[in-house]
């Protein structure tokens, strides 16, 4: 089944406002109109009605978000709705993060409220999946896997799932240089396709875009893109260049 690329470009707590427009005036000029991949930013909230000013009207860049609550409104200091992302332009949101799941103790259960306060909004989710170091050594990388996505997916249906991106990031490879091979990402990606399979059948699986994330460069995009079962890149430390992540891009095309 031909699926669609799509290239996310997590800047996590970096780029200011500023930043984010010396980011944008070149990487525009690069792809200023629809490509054969979905490109995605994902700015931090106070650079978010920067960057969608800067989008207005470009047909090959979609907004997102890093994170959100998944309350609808209320006394919660600090938090940020769904509903006040999708007024800004963000089409999409990253949920499940790794470094939400381990710095913020955010589980399963929490990110499941998410995903679905996320698609009531009409927000494309981008759900994050993953396993550490002592998980994979240990023989738990299936169990944390398909943990995380049966819990995240919750009573999600078949076709909600035609909205939502897998990310799939070993936590190890994260910012850390190291990189799974081609071969391991393409066993690790099949077995997630897999697990989809058993919760919403083969056409769902089939169709649903499984990204791979961990220390991806222009150096390793094209070879890691080329396996079957990778349908994008969900990009950290390299996507903070615009002349790095349009050479990632460019190898998705």
């Amino acid at each position: 089944m031909s699926r669609k690329n799509i290239i996310a470009a997590n800047w996590k707590m970096n780029m200011t406002p500023s930043e984010t427009a010396a980011f944008l005036d070149p990487f525009l000029k690069t792809f200023p109109t629809a490509t054969s991949v979905d490109i995605v930013l994902a700015p931090p909230f106070v650079s978010l009605t920067k960057a969608a000013e800067l989008l207005a009207g470009n047909s090959a860049v979609a907004l997102s978000a890093q994170n959100m609550s998944h309350e609808a409104s209320g006394a919660f200091t600090g938090e940020t709705s769904a509903a006040m992302l999708k007024e800004v332009g963000c089409q999409y949101v990253i949920l499940g993060h790794s470094e939400r799941r381990s710095l913020y103790g955010e589980d399963d259960l929490v990110i499941n409220k998410k995903v679905h306060a996320a698609l009531a909004a009409g927000i494309k989710p981008i759900l994050c999946i993953g396993e550490s170091l002592e998980e994979r050594d240990g023989g738990q990388l299936e169990f944390v896997l398909s943990q995380q996505l049966e819990g995240s997916l919750a009573g999600i249906s078949a076709a909600q799932m035609a909205e939502i991106v897998i990310a799939y990031e070993p936590v190890w490879a994260i910012g850390t240089g190291r990189t799974a091979t081609p071969e391991q990402a393409q066993e690790t990606q099949a077995y997630v396709r897999s697990v989809l399979t058993s919760l919403f059948g083969s056409d769902v699986a089939g169709a649903t875009r499984i990204q791979y994330g961990g220390s991806v460069k222009p150096g390793n995009a094209a070879e890691l893109i080329g396996q079957p079962d990778i349908d994008g890149f969900l990009v950290g430390g390299a996507s903070l260049d615009p002349k790095s992540f349009a050479e990632i891009v460019q190898a998705s095309l």
